[in-house]
Formats: C-alpha cells, structure tokens, sequence
C-alpha cells in the first residue's frame, strides 16, 4: 500500500461522507447544531481514522485506528435511524447498503493486518 488514498474502504467511506452531507442539507434548521453536526462529524471521523491510523508506524496503531472507525460508522448507522425515526429522512437502503460494504471491508482490512 502507497497511501491511504489507494484503499477501497477509504475511498468509499469519503462517498459516504459526501452521501451524508447532501442528506443532512434538509435536516431542519434547529438540528443544524444536533443531528447534523453529530451525523456529519462521525461520518467525517470514519475516512479521517483510517487515514491516520494507516499513517501510524506499527499494525498494531493502524488496527486501533481502524476499530474507531468501525465505531464511526456504528454511530452514523444509529443516528441514521433516529433521523429516519423523527421523519427527517425517509428510509435509504442505498446508504444502508454502502455501510454494510465499509463495515465489511473494515473488517477484512483488520482481519488481514492482524495475520
């Protein structure tokens, strides 16, 4: 691996970063500063672990950094349900889907390090 930047899981976590950010522009003003914010910054979180934790000098730190971004996305799938719960969003199986995928690839990617 050259960077980061070559790793699938990376690359499809920032399409959900960007997923989120167009989701949330029709969030209701008054969670501008709840829901939004903390959706987006755990979106944000899970592209930026990766990145660090594939910059740190040993496995070890780099699958640290990966299992925080595994509860990342844990916390963007939770306040996915509760912004579908208030009705701020109807029910999206396509960015289900894509965190299934991230999840899976995390995984995979601990799984690999780890042997």
């Amino acid at each position: 691996m050259k960077s980061h930047k070559d790793l699938t899981v990376y690359k499809t976590s920032i399409d959900l970063v960007a997923a989120i950010y167009n989701l949330t522009k029709n969030f209701p003003a008054e969670e501008r500063f709840g829901l939004t914010s903390q959706l987006r910054r755990a979106a944000v979180s899970i592209p930026s672990n990766i990145a660090e934790g594939a910059a740190r000098n040993s496995k070890k730190e780099f699958i640290r950094f990966l299992y925080i971004s595994l509860g990342s996305l844990a916390e963007v799938e939770t306040q996915m349900e509760i912004a579908g719960r208030l009705k701020f969003i109807s029910e999206n199986n396509e960015l289900e889907e894509q965190s299934i995928y991230i999840r899976r690839m995390l995984l995979k990617l601990i799984q690999s390090l780890k042997e």
